[in-house]
């Protein structure tokens, strides 16, 4: 009874490890049949980069726009495209739409010329622009006037009640 037992008992493990070792088989065989991709090859193209025109809005001075690209090459599929461009309408455009500048304060009024002046510093280029590190800008002072002289809160307080009082 009990070499029954055992040999049954060995029958399962057979079994068992048998059904073990052909799973193994049919997990390496689906592996060795998939095929290793090929690396992408790198294409070396003589492409040169792409160069961009400015930015032209399509309606006004500033907004949505188009700009075009160019690059050069023997074996290039594609040497010209345009791109959709935005110029931002608070940018100062006398140095152009594309360069945006930090300024300083206003400087003090020069007599002479009746002009004030400030300096502004690049701070960003859309698109590699071509723009000046450093532009100055000049706008009238406007009117020089002298400050009036002010009467006192007190004699404008009485001044009031005394009014009050005659009506």
């Amino acid at each position: 009874m009990l070499s029954q037992q055992c040999l049954q008992q060995r029958r399962k493990f057979a079994v068992a490890f048998l059904a073990f070792i052909f799973i193994l088989a049919a997990v390496d065989t689906a592996e060795a049949g998939k095929k290793e991709k090929p690396e992408k090859k790198v294409k070396k193209s003589d492409c040169g980069e792409w160069q961009w025109s400015v930015c032209v809005p399509t309606s006004g001075d500033c907004g949505l726009g188009t700009r075009e690209g160019t690059r050069t090459g023997a074996e290039c599929k594609q040497t010209m495209k345009t791109q959709r461009c935005k110029i931002p309408c608070n940018w100062k455009k006398q140095f152009g739409a594309e360069c945006k500048y930090q300024f300083q304060a206003w400087g003090e009024c020069d007599l002479n010329t009746a002009l004030k002046t400030r300096t502004g510093s690049l701070k960003r280029a859309l698109h590699n622009a071509d723009c000046q590190k450093t532009v100055t800008i000049s706008k009238p002072c406007g009117k020089l006037t002298k400050p009036k002289p002010q009467e006192s809160k007190k004699k404008k307080k009485e001044g009031k009640k005394q009014e009050k009082m005659l009506d």
